[in-house]
């Protein structure tokens, strides 16, 4: 498994940094990995809600369909994905601060790549360094997104 944690301040309230991340529509708008989205939930936001979400992983379109688990809004959502070859992520949002901002954004993403104990080490040489620095680059995006 490969664990990927960030984080960064923005300067607006929790539950618009919340209203933002949790809408399918806007991942283009801040997740530099994103490439579409389609809704399968009539409530995206909405607890057991789906979404199958095209990323480009190392040049490559890689298909995710996520659940989103658990949402306690403004403060966290928990989304748990299966991708090819029984690949599996989780990934976390946990949102803290004053109701008027700012909110500091905590991101962990877990992933288990399939191969067993050689495909687990791979993703760690091969994967980890890289969703370290896109998760980075996301969250820095969405900072310039809102503050903006």
């Amino acid at each position: 498994m490969t664990v990927v944690n960030a984080s960064i301040e923005i300067a607006v309230a929790p539950d618009v940094v919340f209203a933002t991340i949790l809408d399918p529509n806007r991942l283009a708008d801040w997740v530099t990995i994103h490439r579409s989205v389609k809704v399968k939930s009539a409530n995206p936001t909405a607890e057991g809600s789906e979404m199958d979400q095209v990323l480009s992983l190392h040049g490559l379109s890689v298909t995710i369909h996520w659940t989103l688990t658990s949402v306690q809004a403004p403060t966290e959502a928990q989304w748990h994905g299966r991708g090819p070859a029984g690949s599996r992520a989780a990934i976390r949002y946990c949102l803290s601060g004053p109701a008027e901002g700012p909110t500091r954004f905590d991101y962990a993403n877990e992933f288990t790549a399939p191969g067993g104990p050689i495909g687990k080490a791979a993703s760690r040489v091969v994967v980890g360094p890289a969703s370290a620095r896109e998760a980075n680059r996301s969250l820095a995006k969405l900072k310039a997104l809102l503050e903006h």
